[in-house]
């Protein structure tokens, strides 16, 4: 036989296949490029020069994994469409005479010209397209674009290593399913499922109780640190339930509807919902991988758009007044020289003073029992929804901050809540007992994030000794309290250029005085953060985009497989009586339903998942629900219009099938 005969054959098929084979190999290109990208900026020189260098490269590690480990699974799920579609194929040369080392052989051939062609080209469009990503990362943190080509040996090697193991992995695969079926069952094989589903009510419940888990964990979570465990608990019993729904549950709710009489004898519902019960077995997992990704899709782009636009507000949340200058355990002497120093330094910037927030404090964490009950906290409940943290004043201070003239007895408090509930009049602390005199309906310092990731309460008492009196109570070790905290913040009118010099002298007055506290503001901390939430903004619409693809290619794969499966069936209908008119109302209405189910499921997901995203977002200091809200609302809509324009160019090659 000629050597050539098996390499010029799996030309030929991949030819014949192009319907399949193109998408695929496009998918595997960008695919590949996206990774190398990703990569790239990893290693880019250029990112050397930023400020804030090891956080975004943190950052986008993380997202050349999570590509990597998505490029992994949908490239071989893909390929595993493939193979399904082709097992008919294979089967023939097998009836033809072709023993199974020899469609191995074709299929080796296959994987290694698109495995090279994809490889290739992949990276070719990956260097080619590196700078561009640069220059796009670099505009959206706002930092200075530098001149220069480099292509790092390193990303070039580990995109190679990676994507010649997923297909050498997919390779293995489909010669593995060419081996343990039989001529007969290949023939088969893009049929198999075909007949009626039965319904599993068991899992159907399964399912059910895993979603309804996952929506009652996200709907329930209000602290936001207990969020961050509880949220990926969350996520998987809602993939679970995604999956088992969309396998039985689907099924069962289309017999209930065939059960409908009056329903089920209309000729488009009689076509749709038999066709839908018999086509629900091997769409199901595309299906809910269609949802599941939406899903994703919508949530990343949302809240990193959210959080980029929101900048103002985080910084604002983080810093609420411009200069903040901070120290815990500090004496009295150096609180005193503490406001020197910012006073002598705000002079010699000619800078004036605004909207000052001072007062001396101690934070204390407590496990809130009861309502109005605080116990000491083990250090590994720090992430329980009853974590609390209480901060103490004493009534002088509070005067002076609130310009008031009060006064407390040794067992009365003032009480202001950031967050939280304390319904009693009566506060204990293990053993010890305040009396609320005065609930505080505002704070002059209300602004300040006192801890909002947890319920958070404003103590107000009479003394130092009080409050050691309830830090003996709460604290598991025996010490000192030792000296208190001190804060001191304050607006300033002046630009940006100045407030960030006052804050660099700040510090280093504060560095000569060998105080151990520190001075920033928001200004000064702007870069920081544009670099992280910016690095962000880019990952969530670089993911974004990526997950778009894979759904894509899912919904036409989808698409070409329903089309050859529904030809045989409507030319029969047709033969049997039905008009043309009346084949295409029930294709409109299997296609519709069956299509836009993932989106729908998708939009409810994030509905339940709308509380607990906001609560992990206050970790990242954000706290403008309604900006997220709009955020969302807008990623649905066009998110929506897309998958309607991906609906219309795939329907078309649907029905040029089945036509």
């Amino acid at each position: 036989m000629n050597k050539l005969f098996y390499p010029k054959l799996a030309i030929n098929n991949i030819k014949k296949n192009s319907k399949m084979y193109i998408p695929y190999i496009l998918t595997c290109i960008g695919t590949i490029m996206m990774f190398y990208n990703m990569y790239f900026l990893v290693l880019a020189k250029d990112i050397g020069s930023l400020s804030e260098k090891e956080s975004l490269r943190t950052l986008l590690f993380l997202g050349t994994v999570v590509t990597g480990i998505f490029s992994v699974i949908f490239l071989f799920y893909t390929n595993s469409f493939l193979i399904k579609n082709r097992k008919k194929e294979f089967g023939l040369f097998n009836i033809l005479g072709m023993e199974k080392k020899h469609v191995a052989s074709i299929m080796f051939f296959e994987t290694l010209f698109i495995s090279i062609l994809s490889i290739l080209t992949g990276i070719l469009a990956g260097i080619l397209f590196s700078k561009l990503m640069i220059l796009f990362l670099f505009r959206i943190i706002n930092f200075e674009v530098t001149f220069g080509f480099e292509i790092p040996i390193k990303a070039v090697c580990y995109t190679l290593l990676l994507f010649v193991g997923i297909f050498t992995l997919n390779l293995g695969y489909n010669i593995f399913q060419v081996y343990i079926s039989k001529p007969v069952e290949l023939l088969k094989g893009s049929n198999i499922g075909e007949k009626e589903p039965k319904t599993k009510w068991i899992l159907t419940i399964i399912g059910t109780i895993c979603l309804g888990s996952g929506y009652y964990i996200a709907l329930t979570t209000e602290s936001p640190i207990a969020a961050i465990n509880i949220f990926f608990v969350a996520v998987v019993l809602v993939m679970i339930g995604t999956y088992c729904l969309f396998t039985a549950g689907s099924v069962a709710v289309l017999k209930v509807l065939r059960n409908n009489k009056k329903y089920y004898y209309k000729s488009k519902h009689f076509i749709s919902v038999s066709g839908m019960i018999y086509r629900m077995k091997q769409n199901a997992v595309g299906l809910s991988n269609i949802c599941i990704l939406s899903t994703a899709v919508i949530i990343m782009i949302s809240t990193t758009i959210s959080m980029y636009i929101g900048m103002e507000d985080v910084l604002r949340t983080r810093y609420p007044r411009n200069i903040i200058v901070e120290d815990t355990d500090i004496s009295d002497e150096q609180a005193v020289q503490l406001d020197n120093i910012i006073e002598k330094q705000t002079s010699m910037l000619d800078v004036n003073i605004m909207n000052v927030s001072r007062y001396r404090s101690i934070s204390i964490a407590a496990m809130q029992n009861d309502d109005s009950n605080f116990i000491s906290a083990e250090s590994s409940s720090y992430i329980s929804k009853n974590m609390s943290m209480l901060l103490f004043v004493t009534i002088d201070e509070y005067n002076k901050m609130e310009n008031k003239n009060l006064s407390l007895s040794s067992d009365e408090a003032l009480l202001y809540v950031a967050s939280g509930d304390i319904p009693s009049n009566i506060i204990s602390f293990n053993n010890f007992k305040l009396s609320i005199k005065e609930r505080l309906d505002s704070l002059y310092s209300e602004k300040r994030n006192l801890v909002a990731l947890t319920n958070s309460y404003f103590v107000v008492v009479d003394s130092i000794e009080t409050i050691n009196k309830i830090y003996d109570e709460l604290m598991i070790e025996d010490g000192d309290m030792g000296e208190l905290s001190y804060y001191y913040g304050f607006d300033v009118n002046a630009d940006k250029d100045v407030q960030i010099h006052l804050v660099s002298s700040l510090q280093n007055a504060i560095n000569n005085s060998g105080i151990n506290a520190y001075a920033e503001g928001a200004e000064s901390s702007r870069s920081t953060f544009l670099s992280i939430y910016g690095g962000l903004f880019f990952l969530g619409l670089f993911l974004g985009f990526l997950f778009i693809m894979a759904t894509v290619l899912i919904i036409y794969y989808k698409q070409i497989a329903e089309g050859y499966d529904d030809k045989e069936r409507f030319e029969i209908m047709q033969k049997v009586g039905m008009s043309h008119g009346e084949i295409k109302k029930s294709i409109q209405s299997q296609i519709l339903t069956v299509f836009f189910m993932p989106l729908v499921a998708a939009v409810i997901h994030l509905a339940f998942a709308f509380k607990v995203i906001t609560k992990l977002l206050l970790l990242l200091n954000l706290s403008n629900i309604p900006l997220f809200a709009i955020c969302a609302v807008i990623t649905i809509f066009v998110f929506t219009i897309f998958y309607a324009i991906v609906y219309a160019l795939t329907a078309r090659t649907y029905y040029k099938i089945v036509s």
